[in-house]
């Protein structure tokens, strides 16, 4: 029996989200009989939910203090001499980094324990936009074409993401690929069902929202769609899942304005609340591929988003859904057209669900990793 390939999974936290859903599926998914797999990760913030605690807790993952979000000399510090204690520990063939800090660690630790293991990082999203201001930006580019040369793979989720980042100069496109998310398909009950156990009206028609309450996310441009709608007359409820640091905010305003939103906080059965859903929305500045736009097209729904970062990818426009500008009265007009025509809104959805099935399958993330980590060990 061949020797299994070692690979070393590092993410700073496994925050609910794209990446730990990514990270966690291939952690699940990959043939154990042909892969030996260890996960670290930091702590998540008191207001994120953990993904290993409250949906992946059959994951098994070793905590690095300090190596989550927040940036401290010396925490980092000491979550870098874990970092190298641990690949000296498990002597990986492959370190494979995921999210900017981690990225920045976990492929230094790699250089400074000097096991020789092949160096792979993905870029989950748009890095250089939304996320830093003015000098900051500029020392992240400096710092990634820095580490790009000591990075034998560079993996980008979007196209969009992979030229962002040859534009800045990181990396060479030789030394790009790209791998689309993969979900596994959802399995649920009929719409009608759903809607009973969810205690949805069966006549109303729900637009979902399902993200972080940050302001990357915008959901202030989410609660100006909602009062353009009313002010249209049009008929329509918004459903919001997702907990953050602009929840009691939102919450706040939305109530002081009567708007037509429930918000449902952090939850599980997204796949269920698509399902049982009619649109969905999407209002970020900035997005790499968001997982909850494939989870939404797999249910079948027609998206409304942004046309920022890599959502393209998901959405194409006027055929499985729309891309507008960023402005809420282009999104409302967008959001209206499919409130009000249900012919539509059948047509673009089925569309989507058709491009999500091909692109976006578990299958598919899985294949591109394990060809990735087979040409890694044979470098």
């Amino acid at each position: 029996m061949a020797e299994r390939i070692k690979v070393m999974q590092i993410i700073a936290r496994m925050n609910v989200g794209g990446p730990a859903v990514i990270v966690a599926e291939l952690m699940r998914g990959l043939d154990s009989s042909r892969f030996e797999q260890v996960l670290i990760t930091g702590y998540c913030d008191e207001t994120e939910a953990d993904y290993l605690d409250e949906v992946a807790t059959d994951i098994k993952a070793t905590r690095i203090a300090g190596l989550g979000r927040s940036v401290s000399p010396i925490a980092d510090l000491k979550a870098f001499i874990g970092l190298v204690q641990k690949i000296r520990t498990f002597k990986p063939d492959v370190i494979h980094t995921h999210t900017a800090k981690a990225g920045v660690l976990g492929r230094l630790a790699s250089i400074i324990a000097g096991r020789g293991a092949t160096r792979i990082h993905t870029f989950h999203g748009h890095l250089l936009h939304g996320y830093f201001a003015g000098w900051k930006t500029a020392l992240v580019i400096a710092i990634e074409k820095f580490l790009a040369k000591r990075t034998h793979f560079l993996v980008a989720i979007g196209n969009e993401v992979k030229n962002d980042l040859l534009k800045a100069g990181i990396g060479r496109t030789n030394q790009y690929s790209v791998f689309f998310p993969g979900l596994p398909a959802p399995h649920t009950a009929s719409k009608s069902e759903l809607r009973k156990n969810l205690e949805l009206d069966p006549a109303v028609i729900y637009c979902t929202f399902v993200g972080r309450l940050t302001q990357i996310k915008r959901p202030d441009r989410l609660l100006d769609i909602a009062a353009a709608m009313v002010k249209r007359e049009v008929s329509i409820h918004f459903l919001v899942a997702g907990e953050g640091e602009l929840f009691e905010s939102s919450k706040t305003r939305s109530a002081a304005e009567n708007l037509p939103v429930t918000f449902l906080g952090w939850r599980k059965d997204i796949d269920e609340l698509f399902a049982a859903s009619d649109i969905a929305i999407l209002t970020s500045d900035n997005e790499g591929i968001p997982l909850t736009l494939i989870q939404a097209a797999q249910a079948g729904l027609p998206i409304v988003a942004p046309a920022v970062g890599s959502i393209s990818d998901i959405v194409d426009n006027d055929k499985t859904g729309f891309l507008t500008s960023p402005q809420p009265g282009a999104m409302a007009s967008a959001l209206s057209a499919l409130a009000t025509d249900s012919e539509l809104r059948n047509r673009l959805g089925s569309a989507g669900k058709a491009h999500a099935n091909e692109y976006f399958s578990l299958e598919r993330m899985l294949r591109d990793h394990t060809e990735i980590y087979n040409r890694s060990h044979n470098k």
